[in-house]
């Protein structure tokens, strides 16, 4: 078995990672069909006009195959959002995701902000608990329907 590696993200990475989102919170959390668009307009603005100095995304693979993703874009000047943050389920439990998210803050902290944010939904357990164990806080809840669900929207914050 190889190694997991991170490498930056690439453009031709991004059918990929719409149709892992759709799928996987399709399957996961029942999301209707308006998800996948939700992200592929994320990652056309991301490929369209980042600042590779401030703002980077991250893929894991291993054996060639991808495993999960991670990003670093602005928010402000002094705030950075993390975006994207997946986990394929058989990268799920092996450590991936808390490389990706040391990879991810290091890189913030490296560009110059000064805090970061992120945005998630209280059913996802298990990023919920990584964030909270990496100082992050939550700092906003609020029930909302959102991709055909009702959900818990939850906006954590940690300091740089």
């Amino acid at each position: 078995m190889e190694k997991v590696t991170l490498r930056r993200f690439e453009a031709e990475d991004s059918p990929w990672l719409v149709e892992r989102h759709q799928t996987l919170y399709t399957q996961d959390e029942g999301f209707d069909d308006t998800f996948g668009p939700l992200v592929a307009g994320i990652l056309r603005d991301f490929c369209a006009d980042h600042d590779p100095e401030r703002e980077r995304g991250w893929i894991a693979e291993e054996n060639g195959q991808r495993l999960g993703s991670i990003f670093c874009v602005r928010l402000t000047d002094a705030t950075a959002k993390l975006r994207l943050f997946l986990l394929t389920p058989e990268a799920r439990g092996k450590g991936i995701g808390k490389r990706l998210l040391t990879q991810c803050m290091q890189f913030a902290r490296d560009a110059g902000y000064q805090d970061m944010t992120l945005w998630t939904h209280e059913s996802h357990e298990a990023a919920c608990a990584l964030y909270a164990a990496f100082g992050w806080e939550l700092a906003d809840s609020k029930p909302v329907h959102s991709f055909g669900q009702d959900l818990i929207e939850q906006s954590w914050k940690t300091v740089l």
